[in-house]
C-alpha cells in the first residue's frame, strides 16, 4: 500500500468517532506498529485533528471533513456492482439515487480510473421488477425511515389470505424476491413478508413507538444468523 493510500485510510478509521489504538490500525493496514505512530503524528501536525496518544489510542475530533474519495479499483468494482444491484432490484427512487451516486464519483474520480466507470467487468442482468412490487419496495423503505406502521393485504405460500398491520423494521433481499420483516400486532410477534405476496400496503398515520423486545436489534437476533 502507497503512503498516501495508508494515510488516508488512517484518516477515514478515525474519522468515524471511535478510539482505535495503534495495534488495531496496524492490523487493519497489515503493516508494524512504527509506521503508524509516524503517519498519525504526520498527519497531525499537517493540521487533521487527531486526539490521543501512544498506548491509549486515537480519535478524531468531530466536524473534520474528510478528504474528496478516491476509490482503488477493487473498490471502484465494487460500487459500480452495488449501484448496478440497486437500480436493477431497487425501487425507483433507490435506482435514481444509484445513478445520483455514480455522477457524484465520476466528479471526483482520476483520470487513469474513468474508464472503469463504464466497463465493469461484473455484470448485474437486467432485470426489473414488476412495477407494483417496486411501489411496494418504495412505501415500505419510507414508513422504516419515518417508524410508520403499515397494513399488509397479504397472501401466505398457500394462499391464504389475512390482513396484518406491522411495525416494519427491515427489509432483505433474496435474489429476485424482497421480504419486508417487522412486529406484527396480529400474531404479536415478528414475522416476514414477501412484497410479490402483498396485494395491497397502506402507510398509516399512526408512528409505532421505540418499544424494547420490539425493536430492530431484537428483530435481527430473532431472526437468525442470516441477519
Amino acid at each position: 500500500m502507497r503512503r498516501a493510500d495508508r494515510l488516508f485510510q488512517i484518516v477515514l478509521m478515525l474519522g468515524r468517532g471511535r478510539v482505535l489504538t495503534a495495534d488495531v490500525i496496524a492490523q487493519r493496514l497489515e503493516v508494524s506498529v512504527r509506521p503508524v505512530y509516524r503517519d498519525v503524528a504526520d498527519l497531525a501536525m499537517s493540521g487533521v485533528p487527531i486526539e490521543g496518544e501512544a498506548g491509549v489510542g486515537y480519535v478524531m475530533r468531530s466536524g473534520y471533513q474528510v478528504p474528496p474519495m478516491m476509490f482503488d479499483e477493487e473498490e471502484l468494482q465494487a460500487l459500480l456492482f452495488g449501484a448496478d444491484v440497486a437500480r436493477s432490484y431497487g425501487d425507483k427512487a433507490m435506482a435514481a439515487a444509484a445513478d445520483r451516486i455514480l455522477a457524484k464519483v465520476d466528479a471526483v474520480l482520476p483520470e487513469r480510473l474513468r474508464p472503469n466507470l463504464d466497463a465493469s467487468k461484473l455484470m448485474v442482468p437486467a432485470f426489473r421488477m414488476p412495477a407494483e412490487v417496486a411501489a411496494k419496495l418504495g412505501e415500505a423503505r419510507t414508513a422504516i425511515n419515518t417508524h410508520h406502521r403499515l397494513f399488509l393485504d397479504y397472501r401466505n405460500a398457500s394462499d391464504d389470505a389475512s390482513e396484518r398491520i406491522i411495525w416494519p423494521l427491515a427489509l432483505a433481499y433474496w435474489g429476485r424476491n424482497w421480504t419486508l420483516g417487522g412486529w406484527c400486532e396480529l400474531r404479536q410477534a415478528f414475522r416476514n413478508f414477501r412484497l410479490d405476496r402483498i396485494d395491497e400496503m397502506r402507510t398509516l398515520g399512526s408512528r409505532f413507538p421505540d418499544e424494547p423486545g420490539r425493536g430492530l436489534s431484537d428483530y435481527l437476533a430473532d431472526s437468525g444468523p442470516w441477519a
